[in-house]
């Protein structure tokens, strides 16, 4: 995710990092390369091309920019919902470790494991949840949190943060039994646990179902069309200034299919999808910092103004 100061009007301008442009300059440098090629034509040969009307352009634009506003908006839409839902990971993550740390007994050593085992399985499955959405090897951030003893078990998981969560569910049980807390706590404990896989369900569910591939092909057939066919509409007209506006016009349509293409999934790596780490760290930190920890993992810093 870029994380920027405002900049001023000459940086916006020229600004790559964070930009869709690194995406789209095959297409533009297409459309510079098609639209001065005409252009030149025309200007050697001013009746080769007919002056067409830019009527159909206009019509064919509009009905563009409404498919491409209207799935930059799904997009967009996918993209805050899953914000959203981290945030709710990260209230739950929290809520539950304050439930944990004042409702549950630690007079004996016991009690005070099964208190530490429930906040690092807590943590392991915020990893857990961030390399599942990004298809990552999650052991080097899980195990360190996960006793030895469920080591072979999770490797052979096919969905890792809902075996954590079920071993949470144990502990939660196991803390019942031995009566380590009011069946009221344990009640809204599990509450917590539950809101929690909520948010992997939902998670699961926009990482694994993409906006109809149909759609998106038909936008960005059109996109292509319209934007090679603009230069022969514009030349008769426009003459030399054809190439500056078909460039602006291209930029405009292929950077909204692009930049929508990003967001469709908002657990990647991109510069403009979610800082994944970066709340899954912010987590960590807070969970062991209520726990009492004094060495605690450092926060993730922008790069290069990239928050992964």
């Amino acid at each position: 995710m870029i994380v920027r100061q405002t900049p001023n009007t000459l940086k916006i301008f020229f600004a790559l990092r964070g930009s869709i442009v690194p995406k789209i300059y095959p297409q533009i440098f297409l459309v510079i390369i098609i639209s001065t090629v005409i252009a030149l034509i025309q200007y050697w040969s001013p009746s080769t091309f007919p002056a067409y009307g830019t009527i159909p352009f206009t019509l064919l634009g509009v009905a563009l920019s409404l498919f491409l506003g209207f799935r930059n908006n799904a997009s967009y839409q996918r993209w805050w919902e899953a914000r959203t839902l981290w945030g709710q990971l990260v209230y739950d993550a929290r809520s539950f470790t304050r439930q944990v740390l004042s409702f549950i007994n630690t007079e004996t050593e016991t009690e005070r494991d099964i208190q530490r085992s429930m906040i690092h399985l807590t943590i392991a499955f915020t990893h857990a949840v961030r390399h599942r959405l990004r298809d990552t090897e999650p052991w080097q951030d899980v195990e360190r949190f996960v006793a030895p003893a469920h080591h072979d078990s999770m490797r052979q998981a096919k969905n890792l943060p809902n075996y954590l969560m079920g071993l949470l569910g144990q502990k939660l049980g196991d803390a019942r039994r031995l009566g380590l807390t009011s069946e009221q706590m344990i009640q809204n404990m599990d509450e917590r646990l539950h809101s929690m896989t909520v948010v992997l369900a939902a998670c699961e569910r926009i990482h694994s179902t993409p906006l109809p591939f149909a759609y998106m092909l038909l936008v960005h057939r059109t996109t292509y069309l319209y934007c090679i066919m603009l230069p022969f509409g514009l030349v008769s007209s426009l003459g030399w200034i054809t190439p500056l506006i078909c460039v602006v016009t291209a930029y405009t349509f292929f950077g909204l299919d692009a930049l929508s293409e990003e967001l469709e999934d908002p657990f990647g790596f991109a510069p403009n999808q979610l800082p994944l780490t970066a709340l899954s760290r912010t987590i960590e930190i807070n969970l062991l910092e209520a726990m009492g920890e004094t060495e605690l993992p450092p926060d993730i810093a922008p790069k290069n103004s990239y928050l992964e």
